[in-house]
């Protein structure tokens, strides 16, 4: 009995893989996505993105040695993803301050206070944007509108999202084309569909992801959506146009598919993704947010261990 087996926390990487060769191999798959910000939000999207990175990095580093006093990670990749991301799910324009408090809450409560990378049950990115989201919802739903590399930063010319307008019934929702290619208004991530395609494509290629939480989640909101559409097609846009828009791509492909927080079983990513997904549709149609992918992503984050359990129904001991 003096052998046991330990089992340490996930991410359980197999083969020669390592997490810090995951880790970058997320990030150039972010590449196209990031290139296609900086074209429509310019300087905002650069800012906004290497503060985010930076306080991400900041933050967990002096956390693991002052509070913790434990290994420091900074290295290996995961507060850079996190960063990154957490960028993704903001406005162009938001302040400074702003977006290192929402740093502070994604490494400090989505990720360190459950001990780090492997034990945190939610998405750190998600936590940090739903915090500021809840805290700032003036700053957080001022979106400004796209151009070619504008200069602006604070004082940029705002506008609605495409969410926006379908949930308000205003307004001129743009082509199908313009939201594949990224003409359209909205945070980093809600920007090119065209370029997070590319980087699944690049995740797919690398092994880094399977396909069932991404493909299932998008088709799930799909179907749930067409269904909807072809009840009333006036007060429900058509299905395309909700996988279109948004930032239901960057969540499916880049955060639902977390390591950490999304179920290891098959079975498991299954479910995982169609709550996703309807939870999604509901309350991008019915809720008060226009928006639904983080609070969905979230909320199943929640699930992933009932998810993963191979029978819901425990036996009867009659």
């Amino acid at each position: 009995m003096a052998d046991k087996l330990i089992i340490s926390p996930s991410p359980h990487i197999h083969s020669g893989d390592t997490v810090e060769k995951n880790m970058y191999g997320v990030w150039i798959a972010l590449i196209p996505a990031f290139v296609i910000s900086l074209i429509y939000f310019g300087l905002g999207a650069l800012i906004v993105t290497l503060v985010s990175v930076l306080f991400c990095v900041l933050f967990e580093y002096l956390i693991q040695k002052y509070l913790i006093k434990g290994k420091i990670t900074v290295f290996d990749g995961s507060a850079v993803i996190t960063g990154v991301l957490l960028a993704f799910n903001l406005p162009s324009n938001l302040p400074v301050w702003m977006v290192a408090i929402g740093a502070l809450a994604a490494i400090g409560i989505g990720k360190m206070s459950f001990g780090g990378l492997g034990n945190n049950i939610f998405n750190p990115a998600l936590t940090g944007r739903v915090f500021l989201l809840i805290s700032f919802p003036a700053q957080m739903t001022v979106w400004p509108e796209p151009g070619i590399f504008p200069m602006e930063y604070a004082d940029a010319t705002t506008g609605a999202t495409t969410l926006n307008m379908l949930k308000n019934h205003f307004g001129e929702i743009p082509n199908h084309v313009s939201m594949l290619f990224g003409n359209r208004g909205g945070s980093l991530g809600e920007t090119s569909a065209l370029a997070f395609i590319l980087g699944f494509v690049y995740l797919l290629w690398k092994k880094i992801i399977t396909w069932h939480i991404p493909i299932i989640t998008v088709l799930t909101v799909a179907v749930f959506t067409g269904i909807m559409h072809i009840v009333n097609p006036v007060l429900y846009a058509d299905p395309l146009l909700h996988i279109l828009s948004g930032g239901l791509l960057l969540g499916a492909i880049f955060m639902a598919t977390d390591y950490v927080t999304s179920p290891m079983t098959k079975k498991g990513q299954v479910i995982y993704a169609v709550g996703i997904g309807v939870l999604t549709s509901v309350i991008r149609l019915w809720g008060i947010y226009p928006e639904g992918v983080s609070f969905a992503i979230l909320i199943m984050n929640a699930f992933t261990p009932l998810c993963d359990k191979r029978k819901f129904i425990p036996k009867s001991r009659a």
